[in-house]
C-alpha cells in the first residue's frame, strides 16, 4: 500500500513537468522560413483597352488599374508566377513571369495593335541601383501605337537645325532601353524619331501627359521611367493619343 501511494506521488510530481515540456516542444517549433522573393511593379498603359482592368498574380487579386496607372512594387515569391489581367470577367492577357530573388520588375500591360481591347504584357527587369549624388537615371519605353518606331530619348538641341542629344539607342515599339545617367536637375527631354531627318514624336514635358511644362527636374539619386503610351490617329479620341508620361521608380 506505501509502495502504490509512494509510486502515484511520483507519477502526480513528473505529470506537470511532462506536460509542460509537451507544451514547450509544440510552441517552440521553428516557423517555416519566408519564401524568396522579389518585386513587381503593374503598368497599364493599353490604350486599345482604356477602361479599369483587375491584376492577379497566381489567381490572388493584387490590385485594379485605370488606364495610365501603375502600382507599386508588389512582392512576388521567386520562380514562375502567372500574371493575368482582366477587364471585367474577361481576361485580356496571361503571360507567365520569371522572378529570381531580390531583383526588380515592371510590367506593362500594353495594346500591340489599335484593335478595340487588344492587350500584351511586356516584363523588363528594373536594376534600382541608386545613381551617385548629383545625377539621376532615365529610361524609355515604346508602347505608342502606330507611333515612328524606332524612337530615342533626347534632349532637344538648342538650334533649330542641331541635332538631338541622344540619351538612348533605338528604341522600339515593344521594347524598352536601359536606364541611362543624366544630371539632376530641370531637363527638356524629347522622344525623337531615330530616321532622318530627325524629328520629334512626342514631348516629355513635366512627364505627366499633359504637355502643359516644358520641364522635369530630375532629383539626384532618383530612377524614372519614361512610358510612351496611345494610338497615333486624327480620330483617336484626346486621352488616348500618343503622350509621354513619367513613373518614379524609387
Amino acid at each position: 500500500m506505501q509502495t502504490s501511494f509512494i509510486l502515484r506521488r511520483a507519477i502526480q510530481a513528473i505529470l506537470p513537468a511532462t506536460l509542460l515540456l509537451a507544451a514547450c516542444d509544440k510552441d517552440d517549433k521553428p516557423a517555416p522560413p519566408a519564401p524568396d522573393q522579389g518585386r513587381v511593379l503593374i503598368s497599364h498603359s493599353a490604350a486599345a483597352a482604356n477602361t479599369q482592368v483587375t491584376a492577379f498574380v497566381n489567381d490572388q487579386q493584387v490590385g485594379q488599374l485605370n488606364y495610365g496607372q501603375a502600382s507599386g512594387y508588389l512582392n512576388v515569391n521567386t520562380g514562375t508566377a502567372k500574371l493575368r489581367i482582366n477587364s471585367g470577367a474577361n481576361t485580356v492577357a496571361n503571360q507567365d513571369l520569371v522572378v529570381a530573388k531580390d531583383q526588380n520588375y515592371s510590367v506593362f500591360a500594353y495594346s500591340p495593335n489599335a484593335t478595340i481591347g487588344s492587350v500584351a504584357l511586356l516584363q523588363v527587369p528594373d536594376d534600382l541601383t541608386v545613381p551617385t549624388t548629383g545625377t539621376a537615371k532615365v529610361r524609355i519605353v515604346h508602347l505608342g501605337v502606330g507611333a515612328a518606331t524606332p524612337v530615342r530619348l533626347s534632349i532637344p538641341s538648342a538650334t533649330p537645325t542641331g541635332a538631338p542629344n541622344d540619351l538612348t539607342t533605338d528604341v522600339a515599339f515593344g521594347t524598352a532601353s536601359s536606364f541611362v545617367v543624366v544630371n539632376a536637375g530641370p531637363l527638356s527631354l524629347s522622344v525623337t524619331s531615330a530616321a532622318t531627318p530627325r524629328t520629334q514624336v512626342v514631348a516629355v514635358g513635366d512627364g505627366t501627359g499633359a504637355g502643359t511644362a516644358t520641364t522635369k527636374t530630375f532629383e539626384s539619386g532618383k530612377i524614372y521611367t519614361v512610358v510612351v503610351r496611345g494610338i497615333a490617329g486624327s480620330s483617336v479620341p484626346t486621352v488616348q493619343q500618343p503622350q509621354a508620361v513619367i513613373i518614379q521608380n524609387n
